[in-house]
């Protein structure tokens, strides 16, 4: 995608809005989408780190989560949209690494950084539940943030409408221009003249789902302080609030991603799913833990180490003090090395037996 600067209107707005998909810095020029990005997970981190701070999970093991589940969630994003798009890529390889311009799928982020959590919770002894709970607020975060990147690339819009709060720019014109069928504008010639003389909109299908993501961040945090009554509770809140959100918003959009050469969009039917499996679990673990309420594991208590998690927590004590000892001695070693020889104090001679003692002067009495 090419640097551009377009002026953007909405239906019930008379000013138009300059938006450019590139920022200047001086020394290099930068993507909107890729700032914006980054400001959400950024925020989401710093969420996470405090809800992690007050369930006492060591912050050193979540910086491991961070780390992987950041890396394995870009790349699954990434070749989740790659996957369903291999029409266009499989002949523009080169174009494959180049997130910046767009095209990273949320749920394949997901996927991927959720397996790459699931394993490094095994390794670091982590209450995986525990993690899905925070990782579904911190989600929302990013997600609620990070769909402006695509305001920034005119790019994630929906199909025509007539409502106030309708959107248009030259870019979203061209897109049109280029796939008039899915706007049903297959018998226009001039299509951008047909646009402005008739006032068309689209729908910001983009701005839907950042509201809809902070809403539902404000409604998992209600549940945080107030009903939350099991691990793994708030991920479900997430799969029933944002599948149907992003089941209905997905069907106003026209980029969608397709199974195949079918009419049938990837995302609708992951959504509906989600949604749907999400719902019956929540609502029968729901009911369980009514019936028999008990402590969150990692919350609440912490259950007893196993026999095997003490031996190695009483192998790695000993392992350290062996490699404190063995600092102390080269410590000795390297003084005693150094250290000049001391000097042997002077001997003081020892009187000779053979001279006679000195005869003390005495006054003699006349």
């Amino acid at each position: 995608m090419d640097a551009f600067t377009v002026a953007v209107r909405f239906a019930g707005i008379a000013k138009e809005f300059m938006v450019s998909n590139t920022l200047n810095l001086g020394f290099t020029t930068v993507r909107w989408y890729g700032v914006i990005i980054a400001f959400g997970f950024l925020l989401a981190a710093l969420f996470g780190g405090r809800i992690a701070y007050t369930w006492k999970i060591n912050l050193d093991k979540m910086i491991d989560v961070l780390l992987y589940g950041t890396i394995f969630g870009i790349i699954g994003a990434r070749l989740y949209y790659v996957a369903f798009r291999w029409d266009y890529y499989g002949s523009h390889l080169a174009d494959i690494p180049k997130i910046w311009e767009g095209g990273l799928a949320i749920y394949g982020g997901i996927i991927g950084g959720i397996l790459a959590g699931y394993v490094v919770c095994k390794l670091e002894k982590i209450n995986f539940f525990n993690l899905l709970d925070m990782v579904a607020m911190s989600l929302l975060i990013g997600q609620g943030i990070g769909r402006w990147g695509n305001f920034a690339n005119q790019e994630a819009f929906g199909t025509i409408t007539y409502k106030n709060w309708g959107m248009m720019s030259d870019i979203v014109a061209k897109y049109i221009s280029e796939n008039p069928a899915s706007f049903g504008l297959e018998n226009v010639e001039n299509i951008p003249q047909y646009i402005s003389d008739n006032n068309l909109y689209v729908h910001p299908t983009f701005f839907y789902e950042s509201v809809w993501c902070l809403l539902g961040f404000g409604l998992l945090y209600l549940i945080l302080k107030k009903r939350r009554r099991f691990s793994g509770q708030l991920f479900l809140c997430y799969g029933v609030w944002y599948g149907f959100g992003r089941m209905v918003i997905e069907g106003l959009r026209t980029d969608s991603l397709y199974i195949g050469s079918t009419s049938i969009r990837v995302s609708q039917v992951v959504s509906g799913a989600l949604c749907a499996v999400c719902l019956v679990l929540l609502v029968s673990l729901t009911v369980h833990y009514k019936r028999h309420p008990k402590p969150i594991e990692g919350i609440d208590y912490f259950p007893p180490k196993s026999e095997k998690e003490l031996a190695a927590e009483q192998r790695k004590k000993e392992r350290k003090e062996l490699r404190r000892k063995a600092k102390e001695m080269r410590i000795r070693d390297g003084k005693a090395t150094n250290r000049p020889a001391e000097q042997a104090p002077e001997e003081t001679p020892a009187p000779d037996a053979t001279e006679p003692p000195e005869e003390e002067e005495t006054d003699a009495a006349d």
